[in-house]
């Protein structure tokens, strides 16, 4: 029996992109979790496609040794 939503797509290994996701960030040997909490959101408003790092997010893109204000 499947655990997924209907709605949601799976491939070969029976998993979707977001299980495989989790499964590939918390298999790490000194993984948790949290490792593998959304950093993104993703809205589609009008044909556009937003992209926003969450404020939540504990990894961010960027050079850590500089002033993000800067």
């Amino acid at each position: 029996m499947s655990h997924h939503h209907d709605t949601e797509p799976t491939d070969e290994t029976g998993m979707t992109d977001e299980e495989k996701r989790r499964d590939q960030l918390t298999s790490a040997p000194d993984a948790v979790e949290s490792d593998a909490d959304p950093r993104i959101d993703v809205t589609h408003r009008d044909g556009v496609t937003r992209i926003d790092i969450r404020d939540d997010a504990a990894v961010r893109p960027g050079d850590p040794t500089r002033d993000p204000q800067e």
